[in-house]
């Protein structure tokens, strides 16, 4: 038996949440805004995602409630993360420890520390110093010993996520309209 191309009437959790998860950017996008891009062109250059299916994917994730659509200080068009896309984190941050720990030779690609003490997370979000499960707002993700920047990674929004910073924190680009 074949597995339907949709669950909509599945009465299961998994089902249902790759139903708006499962697409092959989606994941992508989600973590993008999580390192802070907003704009369209920059989630466009940075994830290399043809611009007919970005606008799909940011339509969908908008319409499910996972982003948001608004309007940033200058009047450009952004995408925030919702409290419902920000619950997302624990999951993306497992599948990130998980694709460091056999996809990622040279050794974790980014660290996430606490930002109030310093202290490294573990895979579940826990402070080594403090004990903390912490936040997202609170957590910093830095370059780690598996961290290779492209060649072309010269842009600005690259150049920021190639930085430490603090998740959620938005990356803007100064004259750059996307």
């Amino acid at each position: 038996m074949s597995l339907p191309s949709t669950y909509p009437d599945r009465n299961c959790s998994l089902a249902r949440a790759l139903e708006v998860l499962g697409e092959r950017w989606t994941l992508l996008i989600i973590r993008d805004a999580f390192y802070g891009v907003r704009r369209f062109g920059d989630f466009a250059t940075q994830l290399g995602i043809p611009r007919a299916s970005l606008t799909s994917r940011l339509k969908f994730l908008v319409a499910e409630g996972v982003l948001a659509r608004g309007e940033d200080a200058a009047g450009s068009v952004e995408y925030r993360l919702t409290a419902k896309g920000i619950e997302l984190w624990p999951a993306l941050r497992t599948l990130m420890a998980w694709g460091d720990a056999h996809y990622s030779p040279a050794g974790v690609r980014r660290t996430q520390r606490h930002d109030d003490d310093g202290g490294l997370l573990d895979i579940d979000g826990r402070c080594a110093l403090c004990g903390r499960i912490v936040p997202v707002a609170e957590t910093r993700m830095e370059p780690g010993p598996g961290f290779a920047p492209e060649a072309a990674d010269v842009d600005p929004v690259s150049q920021a996520m190639n930085t430490p910073r603090l998740l959620l924190e938005p990356i803007t680009t100064t004259g750059v309209r996307g």
